[in-house]
């Protein structure tokens, strides 16, 4: 008989939807530590925080649901050596984080970043200088130097690093802006329905060479971990922007805060960071060209909902003896 072990536990509303797309198979909802050490011995799935100790109890174990999308955190060599499926819950945050990066795009593109701290100030002032404005007597003539301080996104490149489901949905509306958009992935060679072809991550530097904004929606491997380093950013235009909603260790912060000070990019945007909480004396919060904002890139009041359904849709499958929708590779870590 299937068995599937929950640890830590899950609250009641959950349990009751678990046990009910679980059918006839027995669901332990493992309330202490103690316990699962029992209860993983005769386990054939897993769902929660599975270690050491309890893998080495595992008799049966054939599926291990990991809570997270994330898998940096959760995978040891006892786990990737195992023959158990792994899946994760990749998948549930692409519309909100594609939204997330397009705030950055957009308060680079025009400005508002710097305008809201003007705001702030209570003071009155165009990025360009305020004597180019043309008149509305002669109308817009000629591009004047507050029209040629804000970006046209149609005139842009989007270049993606990273182009799974969070990477592809930021491609899509890369292009509904009408911006021209290229990604480079390990695994993934298009974005089909809206006719894009990837690149090798072999072409990288091309990437960057071309791109006015470069988005990092990689996960965190061992191939991305320090990927980005003075290098990169000096390959990058002077006119471009970075932005990593990724994982924080693809970027080294001393080399970016270099690259910033010397103006080797315009600007970045950063969700995620190699040291978290970044530091109060950081040099990057007191860039006016630098958005930071607290790892809350995937906050909606939707990925709960999406959360319970990807595990009960994982579970129907198990039962039912189909392929899982979210198998990862774990020598790969995605």
């Amino acid at each position: 008989m299937n068995k599937l072990l929950l640890h830590p536990a899950v609250d009641e509303n959950r349990l009751g939807k678990i046990r009910e797309a679980a059918g006839d198979m027995l669901v332990v909802n493992a309330d202490n530590g103690e316990r699962a050490l029992v209860e993983i011995v005769d386990a054939t799935a897993f769902f929660g925080k599975i270690t050491p100790e309890l893998l080495a109890k595992a008799q049966r174990l054939e599926w291990v649901q990991s809570p997270t999308a994330s898998l940096e955190h959760y995978l040891f060599p006892e786990l990737i050596a195992h023959p158990c499926q792994l899946s994760n819950m990749r998948g549930l945050f692409s519309d909100v984080i594609a939204d997330h990066v397009f705030g950055y795009i957009l308060m680079f593109a025009r400005n508002l970043h710097r305008y809201l701290r003007y705001q702030m100030k209570r003071q009155w002032e165009p990025i360009g200088d305020e004597t180019s404005r043309q008149n509305f007597s002669t109308g817009p003539g000629f591009a004047s130097d507050i029209d040629l301080s804000h970006t046209h996104l149609s005139d842009c490149t989007l270049g993606v690093v990273g182009v799974g489901s969070i990477g592809a949905e930021i491609c899509r509306r890369g292009k509904a802006f009408r911006m021209k958009v290229c990604g480079i992935d390990a695994k993934e060679s298009a974005v089909p329905d809206i006719g894009l072809k990837l690149w090798e991550p072999e072409r990288l530097n091309d990437l960057l060479a071309i791109s006015d904004f470069v988005v990092i929606a990689a996960p965190h491997t061992p191939e991305t971990e320090k990927l980005f380093r003075r290098e990169q950013f000096q390959t990058m235009k002077q006119s471009a922007y970075l932005i990593n909603i990724g994982r924080g260790i693809i970027v080294d912060l001393a080399d970016l805060t270099t690259a910033l000070e010397h103006e080797e990019i315009a600007g970045a945007a950063l969700d995620v960071y190699e040291i978290e909480p970044l530091p109060e004396d950081h040099a990057l919060w007191g860039m006016e060209n630098v958005i930071l904002t607290p790892h809350i890139a995937a906050a909606s009041p939707r990925i709960s909902e999406r959360h319970l359904e990807t595990l009960l849709e994982n579970i129907r499958g198990y039962v039912a003896g189909e392929e899982l929708l979210t198998l990862v590779d774990k020598e790969k870590w995605y």
